[in-house]
């Protein structure tokens, strides 16, 4: 046997696909492994809807928080602003201020203005409201898809279905506690809000109702630590968490979590403002509509940054800062269906393909050693040696298993060996017209290599298709097709040309055709 170089490539890809192979094959604790799908392993299926008419509520509120620090900063007197069904609404109290205001106006886009005698209403163009709904899914897809990477799910299913519903799959959620953790990351607005305690009525706040808090622009909120508390703070927040840049899980005084957070030049800008003008008043921290501290300001607090207090656990925490970075989530997201995939179900299905997988491999194996002899042990190892590097190279992009995925691999059983296929009847051909040994195998592989490299790359073409628009186990299939296809060109064009190169020698002195390549040849007379 005389090596070549096409023999020796073989061999160091064979090695790198065994190191790196082997720990899927050995499911180890050690180096990179393949990772099974939802389907495979078991988890969370999850269909969210998305409130997206909430996104113009909250944007409304944006604008109205915004407009009130710019009459603020401005020495603009502006009265009685407020956001509500879907529209921004204030008195200019000055007429000389009206070019001012008009002109701010005039930079916020996809809105319309109508003023008549100093009442000001801002509402937003079909247009804007169209627009802001298809971002609110997008932003929340956005969101929910690094909530899940910060958490450390790996390879969760975030996608769109739809107009404004979400596909969420999380392989490895096995226990309950696990899955009521991530529907709180996931479905968790994280909605970050400052706001002004109205200090001139809190006083009555039991004895108000929302009807007469909003006629003083202000909203009744629950306390989150103590229910039976109530806050009564002014509609329009200070500033929200978009001006959010950090958060993090921190310690008070006396060793319990909190989270510290930080907030962007135009954020710190707003709050020392605010600070700087309010002490003595209390400021209220609130979450997700609920007041987790309302502290006196003391003084102007500059480097916009503050803290969240509560009752949390550490995990809670961590939690909650990772939704907080993350973003919040411009409208609610709801519950549609939600469905556990069990991990004896994946167990079948992974028994079930590699019952499929072993009949389909030994019948291909025995078709090719019977019909064609010792060409067909080649192409069987080849085969072999493309099912180890389909691994090898998964394991090693740590891309995602699933039952189309495995599918995919036992259709690449044949695909591997159809190349050798085509090659050897090439060969054969060439055989039957007299052709030398050593020539009819270098001219099979001439004549079947255009044939090979356009078939393989229709089907490649088509499985990046599907990965580039397929979604969860559609694209486990494009991956683990794609894959086959450039390994099974390896080793069919490269890998079994070296073998029958490293062995012409031998082939020629044997003689015996019909052993190498199932073909009797008729002696000349």
């Amino acid at each position: 046997m005389k090596l070549n170089y096409r023999v020796v490539l073989l061999i160091i890809a064979t090695v790198i696909g065994l190191v790196f192979s082997i720990p899927s094959f050995t499911q180890s604790s050690e180096g990179k492994k393949i990772t099974l799908g939802l389907d495979l392993q078991g988890g969370l299926h999850m269909l969210l809807g998305v409130k997206t008419d909430e996104a113009v509520n909250s944007q409304m509120k944006s604008i109205a928080s915004a407009l009130k620090h710019y009459g603020e900063h401005n020495d603009i007197l502006l009265d009685a602003i407020s956001a509500q069904e879907n529209k921004v609404t204030f008195d200019l109290i000055d007429a000389d201020d009206a070019t001012a205001i008009d002109t701010y106006l005039k930079t916020i886009e996809g809105t319309v203005v109508h003023a008549s005698a100093g009442k000001y209403t801002i509402s937003m163009t079909p247009e804007a409201i169209e627009k802001l709904k298809v971002r609110a899914v997008d932003q929340a897809i956005e969101t929910i898809r690094n909530r899940l990477d910060q958490f450390g799910l790996a390879e969760p299913t975030v996608a769109r279905q739809g107009i404004d519903k979400i596909l969420v799959e999380l392989p490895g959620i096995k226990t309950p506690q696990e899955e009521q953790r991530a529907r709180e990351l996931i479905s968790r607005a994280a909605k970050l809000e400052l706001m002004a305690v109205d200090e001139d009525r809190s006083m009555r706040v039991n004895e108000m109702d929302e009807a007469e808090a909003a006629s003083y622009g202000d909203k009744i909120l629950d306390d989150a630590l103590q229910p039976q508390l109530k806050h009564l703070v002014n509609e329009i927040p200070i500033l929200d968490g978009t001006m959010l840049t950090d958060a993090h899980v921190g310690y008070d005084q006396n060793n319990r979590p909190v989270i510290n957070f930080s907030l962007n030049s135009a954020g710190a800008q707003i709050f020392g403002d605010f600070t700087g003008k309010s002490v003595g008043k209390r400021l209220a921290i609130v979450l997700d509509g609920k007041v987790y501290s309302a502290p006196v300001i003391n003084e102007r607090i500059g480097g916009g940054s503050g803290q969240i207090s509560g009752n949390y656990t550490v995990a809670e925490a961590n939690d909650l800062a990772i939704a907080l970075r993350s973003g919040a989530l411009l409208a609610p997201i709801y519950m549609m269906e939600k469905r556990s995939v069990g991990p004896s179900l994946g167990a079948d299905s992974i028994k079930a393909s590699l019952i499929a997988f072993a009949t389909g491999a030994a019948l291909v194996v025995l078709f090719m050693v019977a019909y064609y002899g010792y060409a067909g042990v080649i192409a069987t190892t080849a085969m072999i040696i493309n099912i180890v590097l389909i691994i090898a190279v998964m394991a090693m992009f740590g891309a995602t298993l699933t039952l189309p995925g495995m599918a995919g691999i036992v259709l690449t059983v044949g695909m591997a060996v159809d190349g050798n296929v085509i090659i050897n009847e090439r060969i054969r051909e060439l055989l039957r017209e007299g052709a030398k040994v050593r020539k009819a195998i270098e001219g099979g592989y001439d004549n079947a290599f255009s044939t090979l490299v356009d078939a393989n790359l229709t089907t490649l073409i088509a499985a990046v298709a599907l990965y580039m628009y397929g979604t969860g186990p559609i694209k486990g299939f494009a991956v683990t097709l794609a894959v086959g296809i450039l390994v099974s060109m390896f080793t069919a064009i490269l890998g079994t040309h070296g073998i029958f190169s490293a062995l012409i020698e031998h082939i020629e002195k044997s003689g015996k055709m019909n052993r190498w390549f199932g073909i009797r040849l008729e002696r000349k007379e």
